[in-house]
């Protein structure tokens, strides 16, 4: 086995690299997201990560009522 120093770059082929399987919390259990049927798919897909530091910069403005 070699030790890899941070000078050094591992560069991996892409038919040596393993698929990531990517989970999610749904209603209280987690799920693979590959399971997921067209629609849920698309509604992850569309998620945005909540910060502290984007929440605080954003402007409340009041909601138009039609």
């Amino acid at each position: 086995m070699t030790e890899v120093t941070k000078e050094q770059d591992v560069v991996l082929k892409d038919e040596e690299r393993q698929p990531c399987e990517v989970w999610t919390r749904v209603m209280g259990y987690h799920r693979p997201v590959q399971s997921f049927n067209t629609g849920k798919k698309g509604e992850f897909a569309e998620r945005v990560c909540f910060t502290e530091k984007r929440a605080a910069q954003h402007e409340d403005k009041p909601v138009e009522s039609h």
